[in-house]
């Protein structure tokens, strides 16, 4: 994925969380269905499609009498090219002081210390 591509806006995330939801294509009505925490206007919510799909992010299909929304990046994909950007940017790519940042300011609970130990000795175990 290219570097002007990794980045969604919120309202763009929102909507690609619709599409990801989903194992079909969406019309644009089915999607504005799906927001909720705000408002769109039909026209709006074409804007910002039109956007995604000029960045890669979906494609349109105007074959029938309403077009259809299908997602051409996998959710997966999306969220492990910002994890690295996010850690990169935020941490200087370090795992350590990211954790040591969300303990600092309370962020994790001893529960998710545990959890996260656990979870690193699943994988040096080859567990995971």
């Amino acid at each position: 994925m290219e570097q002007k591509q990794l980045h969604l806006g919120e309202a763009e995330l929102e909507i690609m969380q619709q599409l990801w939801a989903n194992d079909l294509p969406l019309t644009a009505n089915q999607i504005l269905s799906g927001i909720s925490g705000r408002k769109w206007a039909l026209s709006t919510l074409m804007t910002v499609l039109n956007r995604l799909a000029d960045k890669g992010f979906l494609t349109c299909d105007r074959g029938g009498k309403t077009n259809l929304y299908t997602p051409l990046i996998k959710e997966s994909d999306y969220q492990a090219a910002a994890n690295r950007n996010f850690l990169e940017r935020m941490y200087g790519n370090s795992v350590p002081r990211l954790v040591a940042s969300l303990y600092e300011s309370h962020c994790m609970t001893e529960e998710d210390v545990q959890s996260l130990r656990e979870y690193l000795d699943r994988l040096e175990k080859g567990e995971v």
